[in-house]
């Protein structure tokens, strides 16, 4: 039986480390989701979420996991007469393209190989067909650690495709990772919370423009849990449109006054810090990086095993010796590579002290 009473730390790739300071927030008595304090509650943090974001448009609480707004943005912006481009270059980034799929709507699909990034000359190649309404991408691709270049996509996109719609999957980017969202000219960007927000799973944050709600009036079939028209008029009043999780929301404001006092700015840098050196260490270790290092992300690092190492065993033992996990790679990447989160609360101390005992596994 696991011991759940004595959790490992986790440097997995989400959900990560929760300190207990923040777990005290979500044992906080509860509130009447649609009373005045509530209310109060929900507008600072979306007020807060706005500055961190760079938004001035829509900011909408969503209890589900990140894979809601996969459907929710098709739902909701996608006609069903209309094609998306779906953008594949990992696990996840290609179950997006299959969702698509399953709500009905057509989807073509530019797709690299794993560890490389989606450039925006290939995108333009593919938009200037002129049949697309919609583009996926992913921000940060948690199976490989890849950080695809979404400013330079951006500015593509707003120079020759403007009118296409811009859905962004920012799971692992957000709040580690830097995102304006308004000069990006995204339509919707989300993530969950047990990535870089250092919060338990369960729970999602999403930036939408008034675009992206403007063209939902024209879609049918949104159903009714990810509706947008109905969030947009809920958010409008600091309400969410069905029971919200109000200990995550409670969780969130306590992390979003975090990251305002440090500086937005400071904790993208704090990140790059905890990333720099996760790299460093692996190279100089004589493993490899899976992607390009000028695509590496820097809320994760996915190391290559060019030393052939026992990636299951290394992880027991580093388990079994500290309580502490990180991550074998993902799925066919299972042993091939292995994957060290460095995002949300983990600091650089404890990056280097992980490090440390996986070199005591391998002999350094």
């Amino acid at each position: 039986m696991a011991d759940w009473k004595n959790p490992p730390r986790l440097f997995i790739p989400g959900p990560v480390k929760v300190n207990d300071d923040v777990l005290q927030q979500l044992a906080r008595p509860t509130l009447g989701h649609r009373d005045k304090e509530y209310g109060v509650l929900h507008g600072e943090v979306a007020d807060m979420l706005k500055k961190l974001l760079f938004t001035n448009q829509y900011i909408f609480l969503s209890t589900s996991s990140g894979s809601g707004l996969w459907e929710a943005s098709i739902r909701n912006c996608v006609h069903p007469d209309e094609t998306v481009l779906a953008t594949c270059c990992g696990a996840f980034s290609d179950k997006w393209a299959d969702v698509v799929k399953e709500c009905g709507r057509k989807v073509d699909l530019l797709k690299v190989e794993w560890g490389k990034p989606t450039l925006p000359e290939q995108i333009d190649a593919k938009l200037s067909a002129g049949k697309y309404a919609a583009i996926t991408l992913i921000y940060n691709e948690t199976s490989t650690g890849l950080m695809n270049p979404i400013y330079d996509i951006a500015k593509m996109m707003k120079a020759k495709h403007p009118n296409v719609l811009v859905f962004v999957d920012a799971v692992s980017g957000m709040i580690g990772q830097p995102i304006h969202f308004d000069e990006l000219g995204w339509d919707v960007a989300f993530a969950s919370v047990q990535k870089a927000f250092a919060l338990p799973p369960g729970f999602t944050v999403a930036a939408v423009s008034k675009r992206a709600v403007e063209k939902a009036k024209s879609v049918p079939g949104r159903g009714y849990y990810f509706d947008f028209i109905q969030w947009a008029k809920a958010a409008e009043k600091n309400q969410t449109l069905v029971t919200p999780s109000i200990p995550h929301i409670m969780g969130l404001h306590y992390q979003c006054t975090k990251f305002l006092n440090e500086g937005i700015e400071n904790v993208w840098a704090r990140h790059k810090k905890m990333a720099d050196f996760c790299r460093g260490w692996a190279k100089s270790k004589g493993f490899e990086l899976f992607c390009d290092e000028k695509y590496a992300s820097n809320t994760l690092t996915t190391i290559k095993n060019t030393r052939g190492i026992n990636v299951g065993d290394v992880i027991k033992a580093v388990k079994a010796k500290h309580n502490t996990i990180f991550s074998a790679g993902y799925g066919d990447l299972k042993d091939k590579t292995f994957r060290i989160a460095h995002m949300g609360d983990i600091t650089l101390e404890e990056v280097q002290e992980l490090c440390g005992w996986i070199d005591a596994e391998i002999g350094g």
